[in-house]
């Protein structure tokens, strides 16, 4: 093998070493003898081995837990807090050059934010207003990653792990607010019950018939059953003659 062939040998090797592909939902920033050149867009590219280097950045939508955080809220009851935070890169220039490790400093804006935010209101305010307290922790990080290039798009609030002792308080307090609606719409129930019926009783009394029909439907419920016996102490027409009478012995004595 002469001197030619071992340098065309070489000359391919350089030129393969510089091959780059970049995929459509990635970009990459160039560095010149460490110094930034330019942004790489996607498909073929070629960089000069040695000299130049690439930095790939994914600008995708990325997810990162926000793993669990002991906070005590502002009625001192102690929980445990995680969530869920997602960003885009929307400039890789600056999310390379302005910040070493983008993802871990994110990770740590939003625990900061996340006992900051949940210290500062009660525990009603934490279980009710999940979508309001997310909110409250991306517009914090928002302010320090927009420096970097880097959009929050959202902030949810996954998880709140109560102490077993307010566990069993809140079931309590949930039981009890159900009897005591369970107690109202009872009464009230009552309450409608009592109303019509008083309202059939004045329409009964117009009508003796209809005492009648009420009394035989009453016998008939009871019978059904056949497990009863009934007696009356006295004739059912005494009933109606008695009803009778009442009404003209009060005109007598007016």
């Amino acid at each position: 093998m002469n001197s030619i062939q071992i340098l065309s040998i070489i000359v391919l090797i350089f030129l393969l070493a510089g091959i780059r592909i970049i995929y459509e939902y990635k970009r990459a920033p160039k560095f010149r003898f460490g110094k930034y050149v330019k942004t790489l867009k996607p498909g073929f590219r070629w960089i000069i081995p040695i000299v130049e280097t690439i930095q790939i950045v994914d600008i995708r939508v990325i997810t990162i837990n926000i793993v669990s955080q002991e906070v005590m809220t502002e009625d001192n009851v102690p929980c445990s807090i995680d969530g869920v935070l997602f960003f885009k890169i929307d400039d890789p220039e600056r999310a390379v050059l302005e910040v070493e490790e983008y993802k871990f400093a994110i990770t740590q804006l939003a625990q900061a934010a996340l006992r900051d935010v949940c210290g500062k209101v009660e525990l009603d305010t934490i279980l009710s207003k999940r979508e309001e307290i997310g909110k409250n922790i991306k517009s914090i990080v928002e302010i320090e990653t927009k420096e970097w290039g880097i959009h929050i798009n959202d902030v949810k609030i996954k998880d709140i792990q109560l102490p077993e002792n307010m566990r069993r308080m809140m079931a309590n307090q949930a039981e009890a607010e159900r009897s005591r609606r369970a107690r109202i719409i009872l009464a009230q129930a009552e309450e409608q019950a009592a109303g019509k019926l008083l309202e059939a009783g004045k329409l009964i009394d117009q009508s003796p018939s209809a005492i009648k029909l009420r009394l035989y439907q009453t016998l008939s419920n009871i019978a059904a059953e056949k497990n009863s016996t009934i007696l009356f102490p006295f004739p059912e027409e005494v009933l109606h003659k008695n009803n009778n009478v009442l009404p003209k012995s009060k005109k007598k004595k007016k």
